[in-house]
């Protein structure tokens, strides 16, 4: 890896793997978490903690973002203790799932100071932030991606989807909205064929075999749906707000989106059945609840 120190701040389900990654390339590492449990794991690996992002700007030349929103983004970008202030990152690269218009304006915060802010959000789960298979979605000039791609690469595969702040966030929610029609559908789907006495670990082969193939009857549901764990490790009410932001940024470029909108109700209806903090894959229990089955592999 080259001399450039970097900065990473959130180390969640997702920042945490990616900066690991970025410790066993042999990068050096400052990180900053409102969680000391996950800064502590971090240092015990060799990173160098701080209580600010300022902190962690002012040590690092290039810092990443995983964050859960864009206020919180906005946060961190902002105010005495934000990377706005920080006195020698030059580089921001947000990987977080934030919508158009936070990408933006966090874009209009730190072009005032100099530094300048890349939309990078990624895609592929928990699972693709340890293997280093993610797709990170980004959108800044062509020459800094270029500059990024080495160590992107870390975390998976890039892609350059454009040159201004907010272009990635929409690639980011158009696959997040097809993520999250693909559970709730075949939410649908498998509580029908159980009902009409079918074998859901079947169905699924035939699904998977056949054109209804998809990421939920892949993944999600063989691992958390037919074994009763319900835990892909992902929150329903962040696939709310994704699709949320998906839908606000389609009414605003006037594009129909009737599927979308089921979509998003089925998320609130998730969230507001189950809690705060239902899993992704609780959509299917909503709907086994509401049929009366449950799809579940048969021992």
């Amino acid at each position: 890896m080259s001399d450039t120190i970097y900065g990473f701040i959130g180390l969640g389900n997702m920042g945490g793997p990616m900066a690991g990654r970025l410790l066993d390339a042999g990068c050096v590492l400052h990180v900053t978490d409102s969680n000391p449990a996950v800064v502590r794991k971090l240092v015990a690996r060799g990173a160098v903690a701080h209580d600010s992002a300022k902190a962690v700007g002012d040590a690092a030349d290039v810092v990443f973002l995983s964050l859960p929103d864009g206020k919180v983004v906005e946060k961190v970008l902002s105010g005495d203790s934000g990377l706005a202030r920080a006195g020698r990152a030059k580089c921001v690269v947000d990987l977080s799932t934030i919508g158009p218009a936070a990408a933006r304006r966090g874009f209009e915060i730190l072009a005032a100071q100099g530094i300048e802010y890349v939309d990078a959000p990624i895609s592929g789960g928990v699972g693709g932030a340890e293997r280093g298979t993610l797709a990170i979605m980004a959108a800044c000039p062509l020459a800094r991606y270029e500059a990024l791609t080495p160590v992107l690469g870390n975390f998976g595969k890039p892609f350059h989807l454009g040159t201004e702040a907010g272009q990635a966030q929409v690639m980011k929610l158009a696959n997040n909205l097809l993520s999250a029609t693909a559970v709730a559908i075949t939410a649908e789907a498998m509580a029908l064929g159980v009902k009409a006495g079918l074998d859901p670990s079947v169905m699924i082969d035939v699904i998977n075999a056949g054109s209804g193939r998809n990421s939920a009857t892949v993944d999600k549901f063989p691992k958390a749906v037919l074994t009763g764990t319900f835990n892909v490790g992902f929150a329903a009410r962040l696939a709310h707000k994704d699709v949320r932001l998906c839908l606000e940024e389609a009414e605003l470029r006037g594009v129909p989106m009737v599927v979308g909108s089921s979509v998003r109700e089925m998320l609130v209806m998730t969230t507001a059945i189950c809690g705060q903090e239902a899993d992704y894959s609780d959509v299917a229990r909503v709907v086994e609840d509401w049929a009366g089955v449950k799809v579940r592999a048969k021992h």
